[in-house]
């Protein structure tokens, strides 16, 4: 789904907006819950590790996932991602099978029998925690530090897609970003048990701006994100444009974010992987892609404990 995510999902206090949307995200929640009672899980031949989130978009679910397809192909696996194929994730699928051979399509149900007739022995669903049809060997959920859970409500009133209790369900929670006790335990007063793990984003490839005036556009779950990542890594961010997320870039757009006043000896563009896969090649010419690493700390325990679990 493409939207601008509404500011008021993020405040701390309610706002007028969430107390109003507040009874349609009790009807939301009444859905979800019937739809569990009557829902079977299957169960598959191959172990299943879902990467998922319950604040809609911008927790680094994708980045995630294929951290766990490198850790899984180092130890001699044959794993593969299964991303559910509506055309707006076009992006992330790209970046998916740019690591893996990635199974798309609207019934994860047929895309894992697909694996499975093509002899992989594990698949790493990108999303689909809500995909209660489907038995998870492994349920990861991804949150950002700088989010969280938003205002804490459900969708339309908040950017919940379903209640905070739902980590009951959950094995395993990373936080991307800064460490957050009261979180953690928020966190563990639903699910005592969970293991909790904390990663970050290590910029790859900068050094050839780090002279530079940087314009920066993005169209991703949370944009700040991007360019706070950007000034943490002390580059010099002089403009910003925020698109929404799977934003499909016109010339209109990049009338906007290009200036053909620009000294592009003194000045660059950049945007994030994401961004870049949704680009012509034409826009690409005038753009930087910045690349990431996923660091994540104690990753030695980390992988430890995943392979206990398949």
């Amino acid at each position: 789904m493409i939207f601008s995510k509404p500011k008021f999902w993020d405040y701390k206090k309610p706002s007028i907006w969430s107390i109003i949307l507040y009874p349609f995200s009790l009807i939301y929640l009444l859905i979800t819950i019937i739809n569990k009672i009557f829902l079977s899980q299957k169960k598959f031949s191959i172990p299943i590790i879902c990467i998922g989130n319950i604040y809609v978009g911008g927790t680094g679910k994708t980045p995630l996932a294929i951290e766990i397809y490198k850790i899984f192909k180092s130890l001699g696996k044959n794993p593969c991602f299964i991303k559910k194929g509506y055309d707006f994730v076009s992006d992330e699928v790209k970046m998916l099978k740019n690591i893996g051979e990635t199974f798309q399509g609207k019934n994860r149900e047929k895309s894992l029998i697909s694996a499975i007739s093509q002899h992989h022995d594990i698949a790493i669903f990108d999303d689909g925690f809500q995909d209660l049809s489907i038995k998870k060997d492994l349920s990861i959920l991804c949150f950002h530090s700088n989010q969280l859970i938003g205002n804490g409500n459900i969708i339309p009133s908040g950017p919940l897609r379903e209640s905070l209790r739902s980590i009951k369900r959950a094995d395993c929670i990373f936080i991307n970003g800064n460490i957050n006790m009261d979180f953690e335990k928020k966190i563990r007063s639903i699910n005592k048990n969970i293991k909790i793990f904390y990663s970050n984003y290590k910029l790859k490839n900068i050094d050839n701006l780090k002279d530079k005036e940087i314009i920066a556009f993005a169209g991703i779950g949370n944009p700040s994100n991007f360019f706070e990542l950007l000034k943490e890594n002390n580059l010099n961010l002089k403009k910003t444009h925020h698109f929404s997320d799977h934003h499909s870039y016109s010339k209109k757009d990049f009338d906007k974010i290009f200036n053909k006043n620009y000294d592009y000896d003194k000045i660059k563009i950049v945007t994030t992987k994401k961004d870049y896969f949704r680009l012509n090649e034409k826009q690409k010419e005038i753009c930087n892609c910045i690349d990431v690493d996923l660091e994540i700390y104690k990753k030695n325990d980390f992988e430890t404990f995943i392979k206990s679990k398949i």
